[in-house]
């Protein structure tokens, strides 16, 4: 009797026992990726070609889970960039990036989770003063910015594709001259402006005498024309046709024309 009591209670602490043994299996057997997120699966050192996508997955208890971010990443910097004719120019640049899920094997094999430290980073800065180092100051303060974002973007696009990592954008927030040439630039561009509108308006009155001088031509040639049509017997008969019209009018009895030394009687 005795020793069924003590099986009875092996029986009911070994129960619990299982449970919690169960359920440190199942816990070792599954794994949950976050979203946003890829998993990668590591036996021993060797990395499965099987990428987990986000969600739960059953894996093996003796493998460990790597979860590497495939978001849109933001990266800040602030740096000292050389110009065409040697001049230092502080630039704020950002570059937007995200790992490619179908390198992410390769990324990790090759470089490590710390990829951005190791790869990123490096070619970001490194492109950013070949870059600038084409182009003037002024073309990078004023027009050639927008240029300048292209060919950092494009150049960092192509260097990092092959490592595995796809570039969004290169944004160029903000770029600082040194006091004294940035004064020299914009009185420079005001200048400019100034010249521009004083070319404008020169341009408009020009335009305007001309539109007077050949309203005025058009004017002249009218009149000489009209001039050289009226002849003393065209205006004579217009003076007679005139005068009939008058005298058909209701009142009207006599219409003497003269002037000329001949008068002309008109009745209706």
């Amino acid at each position: 009797m005795r020793r069924l009591n003590l099986n009875r209670q092996s029986l009911l602490i070994g129960i619990p026992v299982l449970g919690v043994l169960g359920l440190m299996v199942l816990a070792k057997s599954t794994t949950i990726v976050p979203v946003g997120h890829i998993g990668l699966i590591d036996t021993f050192g060797n990395i499965a070609n099987r990428v987990l996508s986000p969600g739960l997955h059953v894996r093996n208890p003796l493998s460990r889970v790597i979860h590497l971010s495939v978001q849109t990443q933001e990266f800040k910097e602030t740096t000292q960039a050389p110009s065409k004719e040697g001049l230092a120019m502080e630039m704020d640049v950002s570059i937007l990036y995200r790992l490619n899920p179908e390198q992410a094997k390769k990324v990790y094999e090759t470089v490590g989770p710390n990829y951005v430290q190791k790869i990123v980073l490096p070619q970001f800065r490194s492109l950013i003063r070949n870059t600038t180092a084409q182009y003037n100051a002024q073309e990078v303060y004023t027009t050639k910015r927008q240029t300048v974002t292209n060919q950092i973007r494009q150049d960092l696009s192509r260097v990092l594709a092959e490592r595995g990592i796809i570039v969004e954008d290169t944004p160029l927030r903000n770029v600082t001259l040194p006091k004294n040439l940035r004064k020299t630039i914009e009185s420079k561009l005001q200048a400019e402006q100034e010249s521009q509108r004083m070319q404008f308006i020169l341009t408009k009155e020009k335009q305007e005498a001309d539109r007077k001088r050949i309203e005025a031509q058009g004017e002249a040639a009218a009149q000489t024309i009209l001039t050289q049509g009226l002849s003393d017997k065209v205006l004579r008969l217009r003076q007679i046709e005139a005068m009939q019209n008058i005298a058909r009018s209701k009142g009207a009895k006599v219409v003497v024309l003269g002037g000329d030394g001949k008068n002309l009687l008109l009745q209706p």
